[in-house]
């Protein structure tokens, strides 16, 4: 088995967190999460990989072949999901943010009054 694929996971998700901490702009920030939650994808994939395995469906395959884990396939498009909506409504705030403040800067925001 490769470590591969668990190495381009760790460098995605290292990379996002990267731009997060430096970033100076809460948009680049919300699009860095988004790059960081996708190393789940790539990790997600690598674990439910099966070299050889077909898709799960059992009408046209023998009882003892090969076959990939559905649930894997069905928690990497939750987690699809899941990011395109937490990245909505990050986006959402930081207009909103953004129309209040006047600065998307974070080191600018001066604290709630």
């Amino acid at each position: 088995m490769s470590h591969l694929p668990y190495l381009a996971a760790g460098w995605i998700l290292l990379a996002g967190i990267f731009g997060m901490v430096t970033s100076r702009n809460l948009v680049h920030v919300v699009v860095c999460l988004s790059v960081t939650q996708s190393a789940t994808y790539v990790l997600l994939l690598t674990i439910g990989y099966r070299k050889g395995g077909t898709a799960p469906v059992f009408s046209d395959i023998k009882p003892t072949g090969k076959v990939v884990d559905p649930v894997v396939q069905a928690m990497a498009l939750t987690d699809i999901v899941v990011n395109a909506t937490v990245t909505a409504l990050l986006l959402a705030l930081a207009v909103q943010v953004a129309k209040r403040r006047g600065t998307i800067d974070p080191d600018q925001l001066r604290p709630l009054e």
